[in-house]
């Protein structure tokens, strides 16, 4: 049996832009710490694997130096949504909850579904205004880099339409991205091939157990990196 592939995370590409502040504080005071992840069946899972919100609340409890800390990532994805549809459950899903750190993942669908660009822009941009204003932070995530997304050039085309897109729209309200689309390519540039990233199902769509868990680990790494950095901030 071979070994498991090694997982590359890449903190030179999906590092944040921005420090968590809310984040930050709520791990220095409070015992219960609370996220919610919005998005579609890449938060809801899909395909029997198991998918990040789960994976990122496990990984994060066991380390150290939140260990003993009640984290909660609260899964609110609901498959084959965008973000009109989830704009639209931010009151009931996102802020009824009162979390300290919202993660919200678009652009599959936008990419799969092929979307109204500027309805996915706007309310892109619309959510983020109301997530702006809330004591929270805000974690962007965009587009898994699949076969159902890039694996023709008419597709990989519209996908670098749309991060290109979600790129220039958090970076305009400060919002950090987390560059799932962007670590992916490198996975494959590196020599990984495309068809080792789903799971394997008709669609090619969903990421395979490898690299969801190595996406979660990635994502664990940057959301580390920008509380390290906070604390710096704050001290």
């Amino acid at each position: 049996m071979s070994a498991p592939r090694p997982c590359e995370t890449h903190l030179d590409i999906v590092k944040f832009q921005h420090g968590l502040r809310h984040l930050a504080q709520a791990l220095k005071r409070d015992r219960k710490v609370k996220i919610v992840a919005l998005g579609s069946s890449s938060t809801a899972g899909a395909d029997n694997i198991l998918p990040f919100p789960p994976r990122l609340e496990l990984l994060w409890r066991s380390q150290k130096p939140t260990f003993g800390r009640m984290i909660d990532v609260i899964n609110r994805g609901i498959g084959g949504q965008e973000a009109p549809e989830e704009f639209s459950r931010i009151e009931s899903d996102v802020i009824a909850e009162t979390p300290v750190m919202v993660i919200w993942q678009v652009g599959t669908n936008a990419v799969y579904r092929n979307i109204n660009f500027d309805q996915v822009q706007a309310t892109l941009e619309a959510g983020l205004d109301v997530l702006g204003g809330l004591p929270l932070d805000v974690v962007v995530m965009d587009s898994q880099y699949t076969q159902a997304i890039v694996g023709t050039p008419d597709l990989l085309k519209l996908a670098n339409q749309f991060m290109t897109m979600i790129a220039e729209v958090t970076a305009s309200r400060k919002v950090n991205l987390f560059r799932r689309f962007a670590l992916m390519k490198q996975w494959v540039d590196a020599g990984i091939p495309l068809t080792e990233l789903d799971d394997g199902a008709p669609e090619h769509l969903h990421t395979s157990e490898w690299a969801t868990d190595c996406l979660t680990q990635a994502l664990l790494g940057a959301i580390n990196d920008a509380v390290a950095r906070e604390a710096i901030t704050q001290a």
